[in-house]
């Protein structure tokens, strides 16, 4: 298990760029945590650091966001805390998105994790204090 400190926001860039270096070829991501815990703003360092232009918010109500990074290439935000069934998630093409081959990024998997596969990456994140947080990789 890897593990990534953020002491303030002012190092939550410097946070993302190690865990991006972490990623390696994971392409799919699930993203754990409380309510508060910093995820979407965790993934929003991270789509950053891809040079991705566009304001990353919270896809709770649309279920995904669609970026696109610097590269060219699109990035996937999913927030699934609003759904209540593994059917809403197959409604939106879920699975197809996952093997896109494209990063998605996944807050709530917990509501989907019978369709995540094998090789997700999962991550949690916890907060340590106002501002802080730790970010443990799993790496099986």
């Amino acid at each position: 298990m890897k593990t990534i400190a953020i002491d303030s926001l002012g190092s939550i860039d410097a946070a993302a760029k190690e865990f991006a270096a972490a990623l390696g070829e994971n392409r799919i991501v699930a993203f754990y945590g409380s309510m508060g815990a910093g995820k979407t703003t965790f993934i929003s360092a991270l789509c950053r650091y891809f040079g991705v232009e566009d304001d990353v918010c919270s896809p709770t109500f649309t279920i995904v966001n669609e970026y696109r990074a610097a590269d060219g290439d699109s990035i996937f935000h999913f927030d699934f805390y609003r759904i209540d069934s593994l059917k809403e998630a197959v409604d939106i093409g879920f699975e197809e998105y996952l093997y896109s081959g494209c990063l998605c990024l996944i807050e709530w998997p917990e509501k989907v994790e019978q369709l995540l596969p094998e090789e997700t990456l999962k991550v949690t994140i916890t907060a340590t204090g106002d501002e802080s947080r730790k970010i443990e990789i799993e790496n099986d």
